[in-house]
């Protein structure tokens, strides 16, 4: 697992990561979201010993990132936004280099790179130098390289930049698999859809700093107000928002449908639904209108103040 506590991290006047609190358990994915400059890269080179922090602490695989570096680089497998390839070096050999590094015997290596190679569909790619590798493939082989020693912790920046559909698929599932392997996984990415698909909790960062945090649909609940839903109806009905007005708290309406918010859709919906077929009114559909994790991070990013968090203690 993964404990910080105000981590900060200053380059002379300049401060890059400012008193960062937040606990990834076995099993979770945490996304750390922000803009460019806004301190996820300088917080994963904490949580891998390789910058130290200026003030505050944590725990990476239950070590310390200051007292116990080496054994953190041992626990966690890193996808950095430059992947430092030796591009003159063939597959194989790279993820061997990498594999005995790591302190793996000839046979294990071996046995691993194939299996995840294969998995990533770079098999018949590893007697190729990296020179020739695509952007994509590149990627993918950063990927396996993290993954080679079987670390307890991911930290992953931004995995399936570059990739085509497929290959983005494949990593999407290959996170799914390990979190239920029990592994702690940081995902840091611009890609929204893939934060609120594959994040058990999301972390938005400004300026250094950890504006909200929550699952999706906690930042979702605090910052876009209740589900919004909408009925759909066969046919024009006279006075339509009248006739469920004191109801629900309505949103925007037509000549045949209306989209209203309740906090307790459970108990409001089959009221709603009773008093429009008192009225006549044939209802076509009922849906929850999506409200996407986009919507809450232009939301966080655009003010000027942190997200209220809820009363209870919020961890990730």
């Amino acid at each position: 697992m993964i404990e910080a506590h105000a981590l900060t991290k200053h380059f002379d006047s300049f401060v890059a990561v400012q008193n960062i609190t937040f606990t990834v358990q076995p099993g979770e994915v945490l996304a750390l979201l922000g803009p460019n400059g806004a301190g996820k890269t300088t917080t994963v080179r904490m949580l891998t010993s390789l910058l130290r922090p200026t003030s505050g602490w944590a725990r990476v695989a239950g070590y310390d990132i200051v007292e116990e570096p080496d054994q953190v680089r041992a626990s966690v497998g890193v996808l950095t936004e430059n992947h430092g390839l030796y591009l003159r070096m063939r597959g194989y050999e790279y993820l061997d280099f990498f594999g005995e590094l790591y302190g793996l015997d000839p046979v294990t290596r071996s046995r691993r790179a194939r299996a995840l190679a294969a998995r990533f569909g770079l098999e018949e790619a590893l007697n190729r130098r990296l020179g020739e590798y695509s952007k994509g493939m590149r990627q993918k082989l950063s990927l396996v390289r993290a993954m080679l020693h079987n670390p307890r912790v991911l930290l992953l920046d931004e995995p399936t930049s570059a990739m085509d559909p497929q290959s983005t698929r494949l990593v999407r599932d290959m996170i799914k698999h390990l979190r239920g392997q029990e592994r702690t996984i940081v995902l840091c990415t611009h890609n929204l859809a893939e934060a609120e698909e594959l994040a058990d909790r999301i972390a938005i960062i400004r300026r250094g700093q950890i504006i909200a945090q929550g699952t999706p649909l906690e930042l979702k609940a605090r910052l876009l107000g209740p589900p919004l839903l909408e009925i759909r109806l066969a046919r024009t009905i006279e006075a339509l928002p009248d006739t469920i007005a004191d109801l629900v708290e309505l949103d925007s309406y037509g000549h045949n449908w209306l989209r209203y918010r309740t906090p307790d859709p459970m108990t409001t919906n089959p009221q709603v639904l009773r008093r429009l077929a008192e009225h006549g009114a044939a209802v076509v559909t009922l849906s929850e209108v999506p409200q996407s994790l986009e919507q809450v991070y232009l939301r966080v990013i655009g003010s000027e103040h942190d997200v209220p968090a809820p009363s209870q203690t919020l961890t990730a």
